[in-house]
């Protein structure tokens, strides 16, 4: 069992520090990318956004 519980632990440990880093650039195209569908889809976010909220608010109402 001990033996076992080891050879995990030094797999888990070998698969960590094989496994690169994700980059700086890749969070910031990520960011990047996010932020310009934010701004293109602000308008219909905004009122996805406010039904959502309005329905939220009436039905609490009514209980």
């Amino acid at each position: 069992m001990q033996a076992t519980l080891s050879t995990g632990r030094e797999l888990m440990r070998d698969f960590l520090a094989e496994e690169d880093a994700i980059g700086v650039v890749e969070i910031v195209l990520i960011l990047i990318v996010l932020i310009g569908l934010v701004v293109i889809f602000k308008e219909q976010i905004g009122n996805l956004v406010r039904t959502l909220l309005a329905k939220v608010t009436d039905q609490s109402n009514a209980i």
